[in-house]
């Protein structure tokens, strides 16, 4: 998947090409070859290229290069990435960060669902790039705790996904706020929903290299179909897939499914993490690290972690359920063989999923022939390898409430409960009531 070219064949600048090879990057990948000249050149940039290709190297050193000697102001970012989803935006920095100190530059990120005074104590203290989401950066431009006035470079990645999730109004509104004169860098796997309109209205004389079709099946992916009898099968299979050696994603329809297999693979043995919408940003953190350090080896996912969540090394992506639709089925295949590395792909088959399974691996351009299997199944064991030893789950701490305090018993007060119903009668018998008693409320209510 390399080509002959070298980085400083391609323009790098020798600081960065030593930081890159310190950390074991020596030879640029396609779309690097295809795209550095020109975005190191300064030019407006149109990027198309399959998920795992390296993108973000393809813009991280030209956008660290251009702000090397960038002044930093307060609230004034120099530098600008625009990602659809935190967990993206996340491991861009993360990414970029390396590339930024050669030069001193300073990176923050900027995402919801945290609280933003960090973020704006970043700002305020003067950071170079911004790496954010839409949402949240719209956010701070109104109370005034960011500008892009100053805004040399700019760029968005997932153009695409961002029309899906409908940001293209909140995009198209950050993008009117660069400066118009600024570099602008654009990579998107398609151009449909809207992106094209970006692309017309605010990249200049734009060069388009595209590495690969929209959308295109990765080479180094190995598919496989299995067809299960029963709900009963498909849970032992899914428990056999996920009990190998190596890393593996696994994507589920919802939320609640997947947390509760999650659970259930740890109290087997299987160290598992999970990952959905309903996680607190700390916890996603957190699930995304013990994944990636390898105190998890299965990450279960719903299609929140189809884009963006790159982790090293994932050996196997199982689609426990088909998605709906066949870009899906490819942005989630492709957390695996990223980058010239080799994986594979289960996806598992109820009887009643056959025909739109076979209409999606259609769409999908992907020719494979279904196997019916069972966990114990030849192809199945081959594929899981090295059964993994048996981790017993960390115990439960059952939560303890504290013991309260035994209170004295405390004696009803009847006289004051005598007194105040005697007081209530009165009134209610216009002062006569203490001689009828109850006998004159009656017979005035009859």
């Amino acid at each position: 998947m390399t080509s002959n070219s070298s980085f400083a064949d391609l323009g790098v600048p020798a600081r960065l090409i030593s930081n890159l090879s310190a950390r074991g990057i020596t030879d640029p990948f396609p779309i690097q070859v295809s795209t550095l000249p020109d975005t190191l050149a300064g030019l407006d940039v149109l990027g198309r290229g399959k998920t795992g290709s390296g993108k973000t190297l393809a813009f991280s050193i030209p956008l660290v290069a251009r702000l090397a000697d960038a002044k930093r102001r307060p609230g004034h970012p120099t530098g600008l990435v625009l990602a659809p989803t935190r967990e993206l935006a996340t491991q861009i920095t993360a990414a970029m960060e390396p590339l930024a100190a050669s030069y001193g530059l300073k990176v923050t990120t900027i995402f919801g669902g945290v609280s933003q005074s960090r973020q704006e104590s970043a700002l305020r203290s003067g950071v170079d790039i911004v790496v954010a989401c839409p949402g949240r950066l719209e956010d701070l431009m109104r109370q005034r705790v960011i500008s892009l006035d100053a805004v040399d470079i700019t760029v968005l990645d997932e153009a695409d996904h961002m029309a899906d999730l409908g940001f293209l109004p909140g995009v198209t509104r950050i993008l009117a706020a660069t400066p118009s004169n600024g570099q602008r860098l654009l990579f998107s796997a398609t151009l449909d929903n809207g992106v094209d309109k970006l692309v017309k209205r605010f990249l200049r004389n734009h060069v388009m290299h595209s590495v690969d079709e929209a959308n295109s099946p990765v080479a180094e992916m190995t598919h496989h179909v299995f067809h299960v009898g029963s709900a009963g099968a498909k849970a032992e299979l899914v428990h056999r897939l996920a009990s190998g050696t190596g890393r593996r994603i696994l994507f589920m329809r919802t939320k609640h499914q997947a947390r509760k297999l999650a659970r259930q693979l740890t109290d087997a043995g299987v160290p598992s993490v999970d990952l959905h919408g309903n996680l607190s940003q700390p916890a996603r953190d957190r699930n995304l690290a013990a994944f990636s350090s390898g105190e998890a080896r299965v990450l279960v996912a719903t299609d929140i972690a189809a884009r963006g969540v790159h982790v090293d090394d994932v050996q196997l992506v199982v689609h426990v359920d088909p998605p709906a639709e066949h870009k899906a089925y490819l942005h989630r295949s492709g957390r695996t063989a990223r980058a010239g590395s080799a994986g594979d792909v289960v996806t598992v088959v109820l009887p009643e999923q056959r025909r739109d399974t076979s209409a999606l691996m259609r769409r999908a351009g992907i020719s494979v022939a279904p196997q019916q299997v069972t966990a114990a199944s030849e192809p199945v064991m081959e594929l899981v390898g090295e059964i993994a030893p048996y981790q017993a789950p960390a115990p439960k701490t059952a939560h303890v409430q504290p013991a309260q305090r035994s209170q004295p018993r405390r004696r009803p007060n009847r006289g004051g409960e005598r007194a105040k119903a005697a007081r209530s009668q009165q009134r209610a018998g216009g002062g006569r009531g203490h001689r009828a008693g109850g006998r004159t409320g009656a017979s005035r209510s009859s």
